[in-house]
């Protein structure tokens, strides 16, 4: 949680996906089903798991300082979905991953 009570998921990027995200081309990004990134996107109630729910994605260009907002945006969480991504987008071709839906650009 951040001071304003929001749940954020921060997620480091390259530059590239950073760009493809922040000029609105990439509308959602990959992470691989593995146990870390289900620790993070995951939980359990009543022995069954179920996805996290999230106010904002932070993505940020590499590992900014906190000063460096033009490395850093914000967008509403869409939702996360297990399935096949988009090869454009970063996705290796016919391989599931954690899909996480980028909503509407919100202001850092």
């Amino acid at each position: 949680m951040n001071e304003k009570n929001e749940n954020v998921l921060y997620l480091p990027l390259t530059k590239k996906w950073f760009l493809m995200i922040k000029s609105g081309i990439k509308k959602e990004e990959y992470r691989d089903l593995t146990k870390f990134y289900y620790s993070r996107l995951t939980k359990t109630i009543d022995e069954k798991v179920v996805f996290k729910n999230f106010d904002i994605i932070e993505f940020t260009m590499g590992y900014p300082k906190k000063d460096e907002t033009n490395r850093r945006i914000r967008y509403k969480f869409g939702g996360i979905s297990i399935g096949k991504g988009n090869p454009l987008w970063g996705a290796k071709y016919g391989k599931e991953y954690f899909i996480i839906k980028i909503g509407e650009r919100i202001a850092i």
